[in-house]
């Protein structure tokens, strides 16, 4: 209880992207006054799917705040799948697979957004109705598109790489379409320049936090941040879950403490790492290591 008292008058701000980024934003938000905790999220693996509009990092976040996320850590938990059977049934490819209501809150925001609603506007409105605490803002309200490219020199849209093919592409090379003209959604840089920390998810740096840094006015105030902490998604050198380890070396970074740092150079003043982690090589240059 003291610990707690101690901070949660902290102001946050969080870079999330995918499962790490949403358990991270759900552990700050139990620490801090929610009110104090912003989280920035990742907008680039979004895509139109059957007709809706489909954010998934942001969604995950969302639903993870909510407390009614699937146990996979996606979705809504106990969502129904009338809607994809049926597709199926007709032919319809329904190799990613959404929900009902997940898909009926895709396709809701879909039609505010042709309506001029902005996509953090749609969000804040489905925060408030999921009695999530914080804000939770996309990076942009312009759109950005991960490109994937593959080994052979095929690009693939991000969903493509990461749900039809389920990752099994050696990664080459990623391109960030729309980040040097998208500007940061209203509040965002304003969070980041208030903000008392600056903390970078667990989340998969290339493919969850690049695409918010790809942004030339979010990677400028993240570097002007006196204190931006990192916390690794390696454990022992390995991933928790999803292609990290294969994506680094598909980039040529390291799946080391040394390759986190590497992603993040000129960024951090911080890293958290586990304690399984050997230090003893890591060069750690004007970086703290936390574990």
């Amino acid at each position: 209880m003291e610990a707690s008292a101690t901070y949660r008058n902290i102001h946050a701000v969080l870079l999330a992207g995918g499962v790490g980024g949403a358990r991270m934003a759900r552990g700050l938000n139990a620490v801090l006054e929610p009110a104090n905790l912003t989280v920035v999220v990742n907008v680039g693996d979004d895509d139109t799917m059957y007709g809706a509009l489909v954010c998934a990092d942001l969604d995950t976040v969302t639903y993870t705040l909510a407390g009614v996320a699937g146990p996979q850590g996606w979705g809504v938990a106990d969502d129904t799948h009338v809607v994809m059977d049926h597709l199926a049934a007709m032919g319809v490819d329904t190799t990613f697979r959404l929900g009902d209501q997940d898909l009926a809150h895709c396709l809701a925001r879909r039609m505010a957004i042709e309506s001029g609603e902005t996509l953090s506007a749609y969000t804040a409105a489905a925060t408030v109705r999921l009695g999530v605490g914080c804000r939770v803002l996309p990076a942009t309200d312009d759109p950005i598109r991960t490109k994937i490219e593959t080994a052979t020199g095929e690009l693939l849209a991000f969903q493509d790489y990461f749900v039809v093919r389920g990752q099994r592409d050696a990664v080459r090379g990623l391109e960030f379409r729309g980040s040097d003209t998208a500007r940061p959604a209203d509040g965002v840089l304003e969070a980041i320049g208030s903000a008392d920390i600056v903390v970078i998810a667990p989340s998969n740096p290339p493919l969850s936090i690049w695409p918010i840094l790809a942004m030339p006015e979010i990677a400028a105030a993240v570097r002007r941040h006196p204190l931006v902490a990192a916390v690794s998604p390696l454990i022992g050198g390995k991933a928790v879950k999803g292609p990290l380890v294969a994506v680094l070396e598909g980039l040529g970074i390291e799946p080391s403490t040394n390759g986190i740092m590497e992603t993040y150079a000129g960024l951090l003043s911080h890293l958290v790492v586990d304690r399984s982690d050997d230090l003893a090589e890591a060069a750690t240059g004007n970086v703290e290591l936390v574990s």
